[in-house]
Parts: structure tokens; sequence; C-alpha cells
């Protein structure tokens, strides 16, 4: 076995883990409306413990939903009516041999629902607009914060109860272990919190006082489920705040709940104010958080768990053999192939789909958006139609326009269910715009998914024709065609000479003559010192990370009210720290030489050499001197689209050559595209793919019409008859 500490068992309370992999809790919102188990969440788990995971703890699971739910379709044990449901998602695991616990979560001032009067430690008005919980700011309106009310002593006590009694019923439903959720600011949190409890009764205060709530919580779960069913406490072990919790006491925490008879400690980071530090997105490195692990076995005796950014095997198998954790957290990377254990297990690594924190899918577009989770690299995640994916059994030739990750995904998986596939390339790598990220600090690891797919293809022998842009009159030869020949930058109509322009693509060329990653190389285009970015998104964002690196003094200007305000919230948290020459908790990086500027709700009205003149919205004029202005407007890319469908060849328009957007969305509808690809090529009226017909609708459309049931024919049948 490749990694024999990885895959060791390990004592953990009265159960035996039969690995040390454990999937610590997410929070994936896709139970029903009223808290009950849906079948989302069994298959999402099941797939999990199928992957080989030793230890499924199931996400954020609310003792009391009238006061408090995580998402808005979280789980809900507050009631004996959950048991069977309950037990339905606990069987789903233990048929794959793993153990499973729930993580019971009460959000109080950070819950989604309900929305007012939310429960919290103390009172105050909250602004964290990267929580789930989030106050909602419709578009026209102004944030004002969300009002918080401090629990009663009566409130708390009830709440002691309410999570024993949903302890008892996980039990009841047949889990090995509970876990309670008092990290990231959430109610327990936010009890145990120097920085956020500001009580003055017998519940706040001291580390004895902050420290009361979940003792005592934890002692009502062994009054009624009895000392042997293993509980668990994930926290914060260092809060990465001014006035927030530190090592020291981290430490401390953990000595208690050993004392407390809990059977593991389950370490985490962070909090909402310090979003880094608790989401740790791409700019953050694997395993940064596992000093606390190391600090923590020093202390006590009973199992530590450590997670963050954890995504390699190998790395994984040296921290548990150097006795610097038991066992390791994966969350996000097993949303991102939920098969790393047993691929782990068989010795091929590369073929795991290394998660790249890009908190896209499951954060961005999911969670923050009331959705149910899913993943940027990985269209499988909670769809169970790629479980049910099957080979085709008349294959047919596909055209693939556009090399970047829609047309990939849609390459690979039309490639895995056996037709054959042709992806062209008009550049020498493929990529897309995905070939930036080389150039922009910190998004280093969206190389691992681009490697990954580009991996696949080769092992895939997809036909790749890389410098080729087809004709129509090439593309007509093949059965299906499908456009992903993703976005470009263009200037928008502006006084003076639009020609000074620069396409942001040209400034974010890659600087090398001789490169690993660009065979051949790119040129990039000179700029002077001082750089205006006109535009918004990703454009915007990762050229100015770019440009302000090397030096330049950026200043962006953006329409918008807003500045990049459909980015993942938490990447932007990070980035508006560089831009102000600072850093986000945890990372050391090298300040920018000059702040990088930002101008909302204004426009570039005129270009002159050396100056520009903005209009901001009330259509005052102000001239900003600058060298170069960089375009960062984008659209998509679609006059292949629109050749091809007027000279009526199949074809389908996907990712930014449908509408600029991000990974997510691309990968989405590439693997969709692979996936719908169908024997009978038949499309409806609004150009998609009828894939999955009935039969008889099938026949209805396929088959030759005969003569209608006419009067005649009537004649003719009973003619035929009396023969």
């Amino acid at each position: 076995m490749p990694f024999p500490h990885l895959f060791s068992p390990l004592q953990l309370g009265n159960i035996e883990l039969p690995n040390r992999i454990v999937h610590v809790p997410t929070d994936i919102s896709s139970s029903h409306a009223d808290g009950e188990v849906s079948e989302r969440d069994i298959a999402h788990h099941g797939d999990i413990a199928r992957g080989g995971t030793g230890f499924v703890i199931v996400g954020a699971t609310t003792p009391d939903m009238k006061t408090g739910r995580p998402t808005v379709t979280c789980l809900v044990a507050d009631g004996d009516n959950y048991v069977p449901g309950l037990a339905r998602l606990a069987e789903s695991m233990h048929r794959y041999g793993a153990k499973c616990a729930v993580q019971l979560q009460h959000p109080g001032r950070q819950c989604a629902i309900p929305r007012y009067n939310t429960l919290g430690a103390t009172d105050r008005v909250l602004k964290l607009p990267w929580s789930a919980g989030h106050e909602i700011v419709y578009e026209n309106a102004e944030e004002k914060g969300k009002e918080i009310r401090e629990a009663s002593i009566a409130e708390i006590l009830e709440l002691v109860d309410l999570f024993s009694e949903a302890a008892w019923r996980v039990k009841q439903a047949g889990f090995d272990a509970v876990e309670l959720h008092a990290a990231h600011g959430y109610l327990l949190s936010e009890f145990m919190s120097p920085f956020l409890n500001m009580r003055t009764d017998r519940f706040g205060g001291s580390f004895e006082n902050r420290m009361r709530f979940p003792l005592a919580v934890v002692g009502s779960i062994q009054k009624k489920c009895g000392r042997s069913f293993p509980v668990l406490v994930r926290y914060s072990f260092d809060e990465w705040y001014a006035g927030g919790r530190g090592a020291e006491e981290g430490v401390e925490i953990a000595r208690v709940l050993e004392r407390a008879g809990c059977a593991a400690v389950d370490l985490s980071m962070g909090m909402q104010e310090s979003p880094g530090a608790g989401f740790d997105p791409m700019q953050y490195p694997q395993g940064w958080a596992t000093y606390a692990a190391e600090a923590v076995k020093q202390a006590i005796r009973i199992p530590v768990i450590t997670s963050h950014s954890l995504r390699d095997p190998e790395y994984c198998e040296q921290i548990i053999a150097e006795g610097k954790t038991d066992l390791v957290g994966l969350a996000r990377q097993l949303l991102a192939d939920p098969y790393w254990p047993v691929k782990a297990q068989y010795g091929k690594v590369k073929s795991i789909r290394r998660c790249i924190s890009c908190l896209g899918g499951c954060w961005q577009e999911s969670l923050m958006a009331k959705h149910e989770i899913a993943c940027s690299i990985n269209a499988a995640c909670g769809n169970r139609a790629y479980a049910d994916m099957r080979r085709t059994t008349k294959p047919v030739n596909v055209a693939v326009v556009g090399g970047g990750p829609a047309g990939m995904e849609a390459a690979r998986i039309a490639t895995e269910r056996g037709h054959r596939v042709t992806l062209f390339e008009k550049d020498a790598e493929l990529g897309g715009a995905m070939l930036y990220v080389c150039l922009v600090p910190g998004k280093e690891k969206m190389r691992w998914y681009l490697d990954w797919i580009r991996d696949q293809l080769l092992d895939l022998d997809v036909d790749i024709r890389l410098n080729h842009a087809p004709t129509v009159d090439e593309l007509r030869g093949f059965d299906l065609v499908l456009n992903a020949t993703g976005a470009w930058s263009f200037v928008p109509e502006v006084a003076g000479d639009a020609s000074r322009v620069v396409p942001f693509e040209e400034a974010m060329a890659c600087p090398k003559v001789a490169c690993e990653c660009h065979p051949g190389g790119r040129k990039m285009r000179k700029l002077g010192a001082r750089v205006l970015l006109w535009g918004d998104s990703y454009a915007a964002t990762d050229t100015a990370a770019f440009l302000a690196d090397i030096g330049k003094q950026v200043t962006i200007v953006t329409e918008n009210r807003e500045f990049a305000a459909d980015c993942e919230v938490i990447h932007m948290y990070v980035l508006r720290k560089r831009f102000a020459q600072g850093d986000a908790e945890v990372l050391h990086s090298r300040p920018y030489r000059h702040p990088v500027t930002v101008i909302t709700s204004t426009t570039v009205a005129e270009i002159r050499a050396g100056e520009v003149v903005l209009q901001g919205a009330d259509f005052e004029r102000t001239t900003l001197e600058v060298d170069d202005v960089v375009t960062c407007h984008t659209r998509p890319d679609a006059a292949l689209f629109e050749e091809l469908r007027a000279a009526g060849v199949r074809v389908l328009n996907v990712g930014d050559s449908l509408r600029p957007r991000n990974l997510y969305h691309a990968v989405k509808e590439g693997s969709a595209f692979g996936l719908a690809v169908d024997e009978n090529l038949l499309f409806n009226p609004n150009g998609a793919i009828l894939d999955d017909l009935p039969m008889d609708v099938l026949a209805q459309l396929t088959r030759d019409e005969g003569p209608s049931y006419t009067a005649e024919r009537m004649k003719e049948l009973m003619a035929s008859a009396s023969r």
C-alpha cells in the first residue's frame, strides 16, 4: 500500500476508524425545506463513504430550527420525526465500511433563517458580507447590518437541552458519534471567544465562564447518550483577530475538552471577522494550519483532527508519520473528488482531481446564493445524472471548438461515453482564460485543475488539434459541433483616441520567451508606470493583481456601484487587503509598490495622450494622468456559432461564448454537453439536445409517418379484414 500511515486504523472513543481520512463537516444545504434528509444528502455522503473515507462527519445540523439554521436547507434534528431519515443517511455510509457522525451546529448570529431577530451571545449590529447568513441587501438599497439580540439565561439553558436532545436522536438513528460546531463565530464559538463574547454574567468574561455553555452541552449529551457515546468538538484553535483567541488558549481548550470526556478534537481556524483563515482561499498554502495540531498533540492524548487545504496524499501521509496529527480532515477536496482515498490507496495519485480552493461552486455560486452546494471543477458534485452516466451504443462524431475549460470538459465527458471527439484550439496550448493564472499571484492552484484535465484528455487519446481554427465547411463533416470559443475584450464607445486602449489579454500575456508551460513563449505588451484598468469582474481583478505585483501604479474604473460584485467574496476580501498594501491574516506577501485605487460608478469619457477624462454618476468630469489604458470589458466570441447556425450545422454554444462568467459555469455547461450528446441528434425548439426521451416519443419523432387514419383508410382496413 503506497501510504501505510494514512490507511492504518485508529481508535476513537469506543469505535475503530478503518483509516485516518476524515470528511470534516460540510454544510451541503441539500435537505428538504423542513430539514428532512433528502436523497441528495444520502447520495452525496454515500459517495464519500464509497470513495473510502474512514470517518464521515455530516455537517451543519441544527438542534433548533426555530432560532437558527446556518443555511436555508440545512439538516434539522429538533424532533423525533427526523430520526428515520437520519437512520437512512447513516446506513448509506455504513454500507461502505465508514464510521459516521453528525455535527450539531447552531449558527447564532450567523444564521440564514431567521433573517431577523437573530439570537447571539451579545447584542450587536453585524456586517459580514461573506457569511451565508449575511444581511440581504437589495439591488438599490444600502447595507445597514443585521441586528443581533443577546440570548437570555433561560434561552441558553433551553439550548443546552436542545443540543443534547438532538444528540440523542443522532445516536438513535445509528450514527457512531456526534460533533459540536464551536468554530468560526457560530453560537458555541461566539460564547467561547474572548473577542465576540461581551457578556457580564456567568456565561461571559473569564475563560471558565466562556467555556460554561459548551461544557454544559457536552455534559448534557453524556447524561442522555451515555459517556461511551463519542462526543467530538470542532473549534477555532486560533481566531486570527485582534482580541480573539490565540494559540495558548487554543491548547488549553483541548485540555479542558479532554478532561470533560470528549473523544477527539477537530481543529479549525478563524471566525467570520477573519474569513481568510476560516475559508483559506487559494492564496493559502497546503497544510498551513498543521502547526496547531502539532501543538495540541503535545498537550492531550485523545485523537486530533487537522484540516485546511490538505490536498496531496503524500503530504497527509507525512504529517501522520511525523506524529503531527492523528487524522487528516478533507472537506472541499471531497467535493472536487470523493474518490480521493481509493485513488490514493491504488496509487493513482495523478488521477486525483485536487481542489483548487476557488470557493466558486461551493460558496459563491451555492451557499452564498442560497443554493445547494456544488463544485467549480466537478460537475458531478450533487448531480446524480453523472453517477448514472453510461457509454453510448452508437458513437457520433463531435467537434469541440475551443480548448478552454468548457471545451475540455465537454471533450472529456463525451469521449468517456464513447463518442468520437475532435478538439480544435486556435492557439498553441489548451487552457483558454485559465492560462493567465500563472501570472496572478496566489492563483497558482488553478493550474492543478488545468494540468488534471489536460492529462485526462491525453489519457483518453482525444484528437487534439492545436493552432487550428476550423472553418464552417470543415465542421459540416461532423454530426454535432460545440462552440466553446470563450470571450474577448472590447473597447466601449469613447471619445478621443480609442486605438490607444490595450486589451487585457495583451497586458496579461506571459513575458517568458522560453517557458515550460507555453512552448514557444508569448510576448507581453509593455506598459507604462501608470495604468488605468477600465472594466470589472475577473478580467479586472486578475489584471490588477498582476500589474500591481510587478510594480505598476494601477487605477481601476468601473461603471458599477460596487467593484467585482460578481467575483468570489473571500478572494476579494484578500485582494482588497493587497490593494491597500496589506495582507489577510496568516499571509505574508510582499506589499505592492503602490496601492491600487478603485473608482466606482464612473466611466471613461475621453482618451487623450497621457491622460483620460472620467465621468461620474452625476456627470461630473475629472482628468487623470495615465500612461496606458487597458480594457477589461468582455463579451462573447460567438461569431463562429452564428455562422454555423446560419449554415444549418447542428451546433450548441456554452461557457463564456454564451455569456462571460466564471470557471464554475464553464465546467458545468461543458460537462452537461458531454453528458447530453445523444445518438439520435435531436434538438428541441430551444436549441437543447433531446436526450433520454420516452421510448414512444423517440419513435414518434424518428420513424416515417404513414397515412392518416381517414375514412378512406378505414375502408381499406375493413376490406383487408374481410378477406
